[in-house]
């Protein structure tokens, strides 16, 4: 089971959509997928169709990680309605914010990755959608995660954004976890036309060189619609959705190659 962290150290850069669009592509492919949401907004369970009323969620899961907990907590995406599939969901909760304290204890840092080792033989790849912060959450889901990739939009902050991301995963592998590694950076909501966004991407690659990853994805409306509508993005009709769903393709394969997960677990199949 491979464990993916998706996170910003900056709340609006479109982290959440980035969770939803590799979950999709996941899901068209056939990888047996959870997702969990740490984020205390709960936008993914929302946009996976998930009801979040008189269900146990990951603040249980946080409280007390035993496996009945957590299985618990775990509900299939509605997107499985429609569609055939292994897509669930560690269903997110405000009351996820009473555990993002500034200063966690170790024991409070394994949690998530004590409550994953329950159903790691359930999933070939888990996805987690971070807190906006560095604080508890964002550094519990790290300490669970073999990578994390870094979402980021190409603005005057997105280099210090990216710096101070990629210093605190160093500092959780140096710390805590050696197996810890980022995948890299995803700009967000590029407008291919501004030279304002390719001078900061320009600036992104010369400070971060080959951890800015492609494609880099560009603003499209069609994204939040999918959204919106709870529904995987590979499934929305249209040209737009189509361009998002190949780069969110592409993204996943590079994570399932890093991870040699499913198809790539095999190294003669990976050198290929």
């Amino acid at each position: 089971m491979h464990v993916l962290s998706v996170s910003s150290l900056k709340g609006g850069v479109g982290k959440t959509t980035v969770s939803l669009g590799l979950a999709s592509a996941a899901f068209a492919k056939g990888v047996r997928t959870l997702v969990v949401d740490l984020d205390p907004q709960s936008d993914v369970s929302t946009g996976m169709d998930i009801d979040l009323t008189g269900r146990l969620n990951v603040a249980d899961v946080l409280a007390s990680p035993k496996e009945k907990t957590v299985r618990q907590a775990i509900s299939p995406s509605g997107w499985t309605k429609t569609h055939p599939g292994t897509i669930d969901v560690l269903i997110g909760s405000p009351s996820a914010i009473n555990f993002d304290g500034p200063h966690p204890s170790i024991r409070d840092i394994w949690k998530l990755e004590e409550a994953l080792a329950h159903v790691e033989d359930d999933y070939d790849l888990v996805l987690i959608d971070c807190a906006p912060s560095l604080n508890a959450l964002t550094r519990t889901a790290w300490a669970a995660s073999d990578r994390v990739v870094v979402v980021t939009e190409p603005g005057l902050f997105s280099v210090a954004a990216a710096d101070r991301a990629l210093r605190a995963i160093e500092e959780i592998r140096r710390g805590l976890s050696p197996r810890l590694q980022p995948l890299g950076i995803v700009v967000n909501r590029v407008r291919s036309q501004s030279l304002e966004h390719q001078f900061r991407i320009k600036e992104l690659r010369d400070m971060f060189g080959p951890l800015v990853l492609s494609p880099q994805l560009p603003e499209r409306t069609s994204l939040q619609q999918a959204q919106g509508a709870a529904k995987p993005l590979h499934i929305w009709p249209g040209d737009s959705a189509q361009e998002m769903a190949n780069n969110f393709d592409l993204l996943l394969d590079r994570v399932l190659r890093t991870g040699r997960v499913g198809e790539y677990a095999d190294p003669a199949k990976a050198a290929r």
